[in-house]
């Protein structure tokens, strides 16, 4: 049999269940495998094509998967009919036949091999099918599998959400311009909604929400909650009490009379994140697009609003003779000869023929000179849509050939001898007819190849402009320094990167207290670069207080200290607390570290809300970072109180939990 289940083989009937879970999970595999064979045996050349009776609608073709294009329109009443079950239902078992196959094949070998099971599959159609790039998309599905390998040898579950909050988190930062455009559509789909639940009488309202919104609504709700007046003929949940206070301020909000509070979320944002760079944020405990984060801190007046300036270096001085300065109005090179553009424009347009010639070369475009007929006409698409308004319908009459045919003395192959107007014109000779047939031919052929000929300048103007625009993107991103943050190999030589106005900026929110916007004073995160392990969390002024010997000099101006500092404490996580409660120093770090219940495959958060746990009981054990981890409440119950459970936490933070049968499953805390 393959390899065992990454908390070994169950005996008795458990053990049943895996090897049933298992075999479940290779002929998933196998069956995608057959419904994709199959969809190649049914190809959409069978099918009649646009323009024929019958064919299609385009309405319908448009709308159809990408990845069932090739494929005949039959296919799926037919699978519905094998499968017994709807054709809509088929054609999502079509599509993710496809989809596995033939955009995802690692992840249906690892579904096979057993790593994966079909509850793992979702988030990597969700999430990781959908990149559009051949080559990311493999890179990304192969740095995800290749988690969820080490996870498994090292005896770490992965349930399927935390796959998904894994593969979210891998896949952010790595096409900014995708984020960008796909949190710009995101934000276009919010709204809310009401949906019928499967209990009689009653029904669910939703609310697409950006991740912060939606944070702080549900912070807000619960605090109003928790602030009502204690009542002991108050039998309502705390989630029964935060429905009716959205009621009360939704419906009735001049008579609810609920004291206003303060809603609160926990922002974790990298020392990249906050000068610039892609890496992602997280807020609440979901990770969240970089600019995203960015957008929060300005709105709460964290950052500012204002660009970077970037930092003048040796190679990029202001020269006032720089003959390649970018214009400051849009310049538009349509219509206009090509020695007659800029020099920093024609440069690029060099690049851009460079590079075409590059793909033509490197087979891109199978070898040819001209990318395929699909993409000029896509875009001659773009640029006839682009230019309506400049060019003149080719259909609507042209007034100078019309003046011109009218016009008997600019008739250079007329005959000679053309009777006069007033004599009735004899029938013409064959073999006039013949050349004023030619003549016609002529004419419709050059028109035809001018219009070739404006259509191919304008595709060039468009191609053109699209390497532009791509080089004004890539020239403001140089600007505001996140490309060198971005491949920067630690967060100092980040900071180094960063401009002089992005590290103030820095500087100052971490050295802010509590108050305004803040509930708390901004903590710094000190991480190990390899692993991502929470070392210490403190803060500016800690930070100030171990950098120096110590001396009333150095004090004044730790920036100059330059003693050795052997023997100095460093930092770390907080002391040990004498007593059962932690202090809030060791509150605050064990909460940061463990992020999430340690049970293994819960994600229930711990940052609020969740219990910190002795492993070795009080008094016996100490009352810190090594001897605590964190739970939720339903999970700290059973490590009291489920007979036949054994956990055991060493001292890096690994705490292997061992089931009454004899399975073992070890957590980590997660790295930031």
């Amino acid at each position: 049999m393959a390899d065992a289940p990454v908390a070994g083989w169950a005996s008795g009937p458990l053990g049943v269940v895996q090897a049933a879970d298992r075999e479940i999970a290779r002929l998933t595999a196998v069956r995608a495998r057959a419904i994709a064979e199959f969809a190649a045996s049914r190809p959409a050349s069978a099918d009649r094509q646009p323009g024929e009776p019958g064919a299609m609608s385009a309405e319908r073709r448009a709308a159809r998967p990408e990845v069932l294009a090739g494929v005949s329109e039959w296919a799926v009443p037919e699978l519905s009919i094998a499968l017994s079950i709807s054709k809509p239902a088929a054609g999502r078992e079509l599509e993710r036949a496809m989809t596995l196959v033939h955009r995802l094949p690692a992840t249906l070998d690892a579904l096979e091999s057993g790593l994966l099971h079909p509850g793992h599959l979702f988030p990597l159609l969700e999430r990781v099918a959908v990149v559009a790039d051949d080559g990311m998309r493999a890179e990304l599905e192969r740095d995800v599998l290749a988690w969820v390998a080490a996870r498994a040898g090292t005896r770490h579950l992965t349930t399927p959400p935390q796959l998904a909050d894994k593969v979210r988190r891998m896949g952010l930062g790595r096409d900014p311009k995708q984020e960008a455009a796909d949190l710009v559509a995101a934000l276009r789909a919010r709204g809310a909604w009401v949906r019928t639940d499967r209990r009689p009488g009653m029904a669910v309202l939703e609310a697409l929400l950006t991740a912060p919104e939606a944070q702080a609504v549900i912070d807000a709700l619960g605090r109003y909650a928790d602030a009502l007046d204690d009542d002991p003929a108050d039998t309502r949940t705390r989630g029964q009490k935060m429905a009716d206070v959205l009621l009360d301020l939704v419906l009735r909000p001049g008579e609810s009379q609920l004291p206003p509070v303060q809603a609160q979320l926990t922002l974790v944002a990298g020392v990249r994140t906050l000068l610039g760079g892609n890496a992602p944020g997280d807020v609440g405990g979901e990770p969240v697009p970089a600019e995203m984060v960015r957008a929060l801190a300005r709105a709460l007046g964290l950052l500012s609003d204002a660009p970077a300036t970037p930092e003048p270096t040796p190679d990029t001085a202001p020269s006032t003779a720089s003959p390649v300065a970018a214009p400051a109005v849009p310049w538009d090179p349509t219509g206009l000869p090509d020695d007659s553009w800029p020099e920093h424009a024609r440069a690029d347009f060099d690049r851009w023929e460079a590079e075409i010639d590059a793909r033509a070369m490197a087979g891109v475009w199978g070898g040819e000179d001209d990318p395929p007929p699909e993409v000029q006409q896509r875009w001659w698409d773009e640029e006839a849509r682009r230019n309506a308004h400049q060019h003149p319908d080719p259909e609507e009459p042209d007034h100078d050939r019309a003046d011109h045919a009218a016009d008997p003395r600019e008739d250079d192959d007329r005959d000679e001898a053309e009777p006069d107007s007033a004599t009735p014109h004899p029938p013409a000779a064959p073999a006039e007819g013949v050349r004023a047939a030619a003549r016609t031919a002529a004419e419709q052929a050059g028109l035809a190849l001018l219009e070739l000929d404006r259509a191919l300048n304008r595709a060039s103007a468009a191609a053109g402009r699209a390497w532009l625009d791509e080089r004004a993107d890539d020239r403001a991103a140089q600007a505001r320094g996140g490309h060198l943050i971005d491949i920067a190999a630690t967060d100092l030589d980040a900071l180094r990167a960063a401009t002089v106005q992005r590290r103030a900026e820095l500087a100052a929110l971490l050295d802010r207290t509590a108050g305004g916007a803040l509930a708390d004073r901004p903590r710094i995160a000190v991480i190990d670069e390899l692993t991502g392990t929470l070392l210490a969390l403190t803060d500016a002024r800690e930070l100030r207080r171990r950098s120096h010997c110590g001396r009333p000099a150095c004090i004044r101006k730790p920036e100059n200290c330059q003693h050795d500092l052997t023997g100095r404490p460093g930092l770390g996580p907080p002391p040990p607390t004498d007593g059962h409660r932690p202090a809030a120093a060791l509150d605050r770090y064990l909460r940061a570290r463990d992020s999430r219940c340690r049970f293994p495959g819960c994600r229930r958060p711990v940052a609020r809300g969740g219990e910190l746990d002795h492993n070795t009981p009080a008094p016996h054990g100490p009352t810190s970072a090594h001897n605590m981890t964190g739970f939720c409440t339903g999970d700290h119950r059973g490590k009291h109180q489920a007979p036949g459970w054994t956990y055991d936490l060493t001292p890096d933070g690994t705490l292997t939990v061992t089931t009454p049968s004899g399975l073992a499953a070890a957590t980590t805390p997660p790295p930031y």
